[in-house]
């Protein structure tokens, strides 16, 4: 006979409990027992949560650590990066446990992308060679553990990363010898398998990776020749049709985009960077400035002026309160639903 979920209740009503539960208690609930564990790591428990709308929105940041306070000695490393984990319903912050390959801190640049109720990082520079890597990890937060998925295709650093419909789209960047890559490609968490996609027409280093409905927007960057010179062109990939179109005047100026790039209710960019200085009346710059699109709230982390919560682009922000350990520098942030 198959072991009962919850003791004494009926399959469906004990499912639906579980299904209300914080996603913070997800990875005690998964001892319990083997049933429960195969449960919450399943896909289908994720999916129920999803449609009886029990997920909740969390925001993750790849964030400096409090310096270690030790015998003096000085680390290899001058300044690390871990996982740092907002609930902004409640205001509550935690730390995710660190990769077992890098314990001292996440490869520096790396992308980090929320899908299906799970996080992924992708890519980045050893943080003790400042090389890069090809690595992929993906976070189970049930078991509160970090699995290495299959590698990128090829080495990349500072590309363009987004979601859209279960996959993960990397474009852009730059090779090794810092040409700009027009190369893209899709990563299937489910799978664990990457497919190439047709490249661009350009290559883009250092642009930024939307998802808008069913496409896919690669904003600015510039190509090998121009370093430096941001263009305010995208190229749009139809996650449907294959096909790649460009789009001219898509980006607001010639500056970068990397983190800052939001979207609108009509699907229009806008630089988060602009809102955070009209938010404040503190000089904020768009180095210290990254933005969380979360539909119908956004988390903006603006540098020393501190961290704000508001519904968007024209919406007021409310500056939050942040323990201390949790201020450090932000260099990229998403959030996904758990």
């Amino acid at each position: 006979m198959a072991e009962e979920l919850i003791p004494g209740l009926p399959e469906e009503i004990a499912l639906q409990c579980l299904t209300r539960s914080h996603f913070t208690t997800h990875r005690v609930a998964a001892r319990v027992s083997r049933r429960w564990r195969h449960l919450f790591l399943s896909r289908d428990f994720y999916n129920l949560r999803k449609l009886s709308g029990r997920t909740h929105k969390a925001v993750f940041a790849v964030q400096s650590l409090p310096a270690p306070v030790g015998d003096g000695a000085k680390s290899a490393v001058l300044v690390a990066f871990g996982v740092s984990a907002l609930d902004p319903a409640t205001g509550y912050w935690t730390r995710i446990k660190p990769i077992e390959k890098y314990p001292n801190g996440l490869p520096l640049f790396c992308r980090l992308i929320g899908v299906d109720g799970k996080l992924v990082m992708i890519g980045g520079w050893d943080p003790a060679s400042y090389r890069p890597v090809q690595d992929v990890f993906v976070y189970e937060f049930a078991a509160e553990k970090w699995r290495q998925g299959k590698g990128m295709p090829e080495k990349r650093s500072f590309f363009g990363a987004a979601e859209c419909g279960g996959e993960i789209f990397v474009a852009g960047g730059h090779d090794e010898g810092k040409n700009a890559a027009a190369t893209a490609w899709a990563y299937n968490i489910r799978n664990d398998e990457w497919r190439e996609l047709p490249a661009m027409s350009g290559g883009r280093d250092e642009c930024e990776a939307v998802a808008i409905g069913s496409e896919i927007w690669v904003v600015s960057g510039y190509g090998t020749e121009n370093q430096g010179n941001f263009e305010t062109t995208a190229e749009v990939f139809d996650t449907k049709t294959g096909k790649w179109r460009r789009v001219d005047s898509a980006w607001c100026g010639d500056i970068s985009p990397r983190s800052v790039v939001g979207v609108g209710r009509e699907g229009k960019l806008y630089s988060w960077a602009a809102v955070a200085a009209a938010a404040t009346t503190t000089g904020v710059t768009a180095e210290g400035v990254v933005g969380v699109n979360m539909v119908d709230k956004a988390i903006v982390f603006m540098g020393k002026s501190g961290i704000f919560m508001g519904e968007g682009q024209n919406g007021k922000f409310e500056r939050m309160e942040v323990p201390e350990e949790f201020s450090g520098f932000v260099q990229s942030a998403c959030y996904t639903e758990i």
